[in-house]
């Protein structure tokens, strides 16, 4: 049995009252303390009490101390601090400024990524761990992360090409003076080996081609210089955007966004059989029998709705994702699999109801894309392995 283990048995013999956390906060605020004084014992070469001539220039000697508390795990500790004459002291356990133990600055961090609001927080700490945290202590601790969204938004990219990229918007609560819902515009890119990552993502007060434009050229100058294929919803602006930035890319219109424009032009009577009929279309075996059921659904549904018909005819973008391998065709035909990320995002914001600046959204979507990232970044997405081969010969 160590003196530690001795040091805790006693402290619980000498007091029933006294809980197993207390006695951890005191032994770790005793040994922290002789750390301390064996540290600057190091630093000056001679122990305490040691007789030394104080009267030349170049002797350094123990000069005085100052007092620090902490915030651990286990609750708040006391710190006696000493200091030299000659300054040379720098203890290597508590660095200045820190007045809290990086685990519990994790545990903050980890919270608030799952969207747990700085003041509820506030008082898990406190019943948790026993010391008051304001929720604008708590909104501190959060700003640790602001170096990772610096270094997000100007990384270098490792791979230079990515089969297709989503691209796709959500809205999100920010104030501004006031509060309005803005745009956070997101890319999640998937490589021929089939690893998926959110490439980069911007917060503009709308969603517009400028904004996509901005994002795409920061892709590039970063170094993705070949995407095959876009996929994303009509928006105006968008399609010029991405050919300005990467004129070779394919674009893939979303099927689930054409569908529900759709719906909003035919009679409540007929949208089971027109949906029916329309998916029909995208589920042919190649883009040939994919054109003979689009002009079956043309001539079945003009007569009832022309303008509407018209214009899905005249969208050839819609049948882009036929120009690749089959084993990919379900993910690429649609955003669905960014607008999972986004209703993922949405849903932790939900409970925060509104962001007090951008600082603060940017720092929480950069703790929900990190996540993530280090789950999907190098696990093969669906269907991408068994064709990587031929994905590759594409670029």
């Amino acid at each position: 049995m160590n003196q530690f283990n001795k040091d805790i048995i006693a402290a619980l013999s000498s007091d029933k009252d006294i809980t197993l956390n207390e006695v951890l906060r005191r032994q770790i605020e005793v040994a922290a303390n002789q750390f301390l004084q064996n540290e600057l014992t190091s630093v000056l070469g001679y122990e305490p009490h040691t007789r030394i001539d104080r009267s030349k220039d170049d002797v350094n000697y123990r000069n005085g101390t100052y007092t620090r508390t902490i915030d651990t795990e286990y609750g708040e500790i006391n710190l006696t601090i000493p200091r030299d004459r000659l300054n040379k002291f720098r203890n290597a356990l508590f660095p200045p400024y820190v007045r809290r133990t990086d685990g519990l600055e994790e545990m903050v961090i980890k919270m608030y990524s799952k969207g747990v609001t700085t003041r509820e927080i506030a008082d898990m700490v406190e019943r948790m761990y026993g010391h008051y945290y304001s929720p604008t202590t708590v909104s501190n601790i959060t700003k640790r992360t602001e170096h990772l969204v610096e270094e997000f938004h100007e990384r270098k990219f490792k791979y230079s090409q990515y089969v297709c990229v989503f691209l796709d918007a959500t809205y999100i609560p920010l104030r501004r003076g006031t509060v309005e819902r803005e745009a956070v515009n997101v890319a999640i890119g998937i490589r021929s080996d089939g690893g998926k990552e959110v490439l980069d993502y911007s917060i503009a007060p709308t969603e517009n081609g400028a904004a996509w434009s901005e994002l795409l050229q920061r892709l590039r100058a970063r170094g993705i210089k070949d995407i095959q294929l876009f996929i994303a919803d009509g928006l105006v602006g968008l399609q010029s955007a991405i050919e300005a930035n990467y004129p070779q890319a394919k674009f893939q219109r979303c099927w689930v966004h054409a569908e529900r424009n759709l719906l909003g032009y035919v009679r409540k009577n007929d949208r089971r059989e027109i949906i029916t009929d329309f998916k029909a279309i995208r589920q042919a075996e190649n883009l040939q029998d994919a054109k003979e059921r689009l002009a079956a659904f043309s001539a079945k549904w003009e007569s009832s709705y022309k303008r509407r018909i018209k214009n899905l005819v005249q969208m050839e973008d819609l049948f882009t994702f036929f120009s690749f391998p089959t084993a990919i065709r379900q993910t690429i035909y649609s955003t669905n699999l960014i607008e999972s990320f986004n209703k993922s995002l949405k849903k932790m914001v939900r409970r925060k109801e509104q962001f007090p600046n951008e600082g603060a959204l940017d720092r929480f979507i950069m703790t929900q894309v990190m996540e993530y990232n280090d789950k999907f970044e190098n696990r093969a997405h669906r269907g991408f392995k068994d064709c990587h081969d031929t994905l590759d010969s594409m670029f």
